[in-house]
């Protein structure tokens, strides 16, 4: 019976294991080798590690916490997580692990624009988040897809871009990565951009919320009290897929990640040393 199993290998659920190891939890990480950034090379807005590609990080994340004896790091796809009474299972192939704690860090998945070209270019010259990529394209020509979110992310990058032009999604037809930046072919001409921002439809990379009963919102996100307690006693959330009631809506990055693994961390161990 381990006191812990983290289900999320990206920095949320790297931190939320640091924690734990370090108060000699004896917590597993279990991680599918999935994560939202992975098309990302370089990331940004977050101190002593600016620029650094998310892969490095993860890998320095591991080192730090194969220093602590009572912290493992599996490679393993998760199939279920269920309740056994106090405690839970989780369900990897033919193998079943029980744990007195459960920390979800398993993050979401962004559906793009079904526009050619766009796949190929996401987290490179497409983006979602000025505050990550933003200063990317600064002096560049940029381009925001699609009216719903324009005003907001104009306001954003008014500082950035030399130039700010907002395209309907049904006039583009494709998109191409070139060596300055981006091509985009509309109905009735082609024009180039340093980059461009575009709003994707997020939901849960795993069923797992939904398999312990986790209550969410509307908007699809776990919902956590600010200690990343879910409404299940022994379950905490904590990274992408949670949302926190007060603030306006989820404001994921990895350093909002990495802040929630560190409390869902610690919660889950003070409630422990309470029972």
């Amino acid at each position: 019976m381990l006191d812990a199993i983290v289900v999320g290998g990206g920095p949320a659920g790297l931190q939320a294991t640091l924690t734990l190891g370090r108060m000699h939890r004896d917590v597993l990480l279990l991680d599918s080798g999935a994560y939202r950034n992975a098309t990302v090379e370089h990331m940004q807005n977050l101190i002593t590690h600016d620029g650094r590609d998310p892969a490095e990080l993860r890998e320095l994340a591991r080192k730090d916490i194969a220093a602590y004896d009572t912290a493992e790091i599996r490679e393993a796809t998760v199939d279920e997580v269920r309740r056994t009474g106090d405690t839970f299972e989780v369900l990897v192939g033919d193998e079943v692990l029980a744990a007195r704690r459960i920390i979800l860090a398993t993050g979401v998945r962004d559906t793009l624009p079904d526009i050619p070209g766009i796949a190929e270019a996401w987290g490179r010259e497409i983006a979602h988040c000025p505050y990550c990529h933003g200063h990317e394209f600064a002096g560049e020509r940029v381009a925001i897809l699609g009216t719903e979110r324009a005003e907001h992310l104009g306001a954003l990058l008014g500082n950035i871009a030399s130039e700010l032009i907002v395209l309907e999604r049904d006039t583009v037809r494709e998109v191409e990565r070139t060596g300055f930046g981006l091509r985009i072919m509309l109905d009735d001409e082609t024009i180039g951009v340093g980059g461009m921002f575009i709003g994707t439809e997020v939901t849960q990379s795993a069923p797992f919320a939904e398999q312990l009963g986790v209550t969410r919102y509307e908007s699809g996100f776990v919902e956590v009290d600010p200690m990343g307690r879910t409404n299940v006693p022994g379950v905490y959330a904590a990274g992408d897929l949670a949302h926190i009631a007060a603030l306006p809506g989820p404001m994921p990055s990895v350093a909002t990640a990495i802040a929630a693994g560190a409390i869902a961390g610690s919660v889950c161990n003070m409630e422990l040393a309470q029972t």
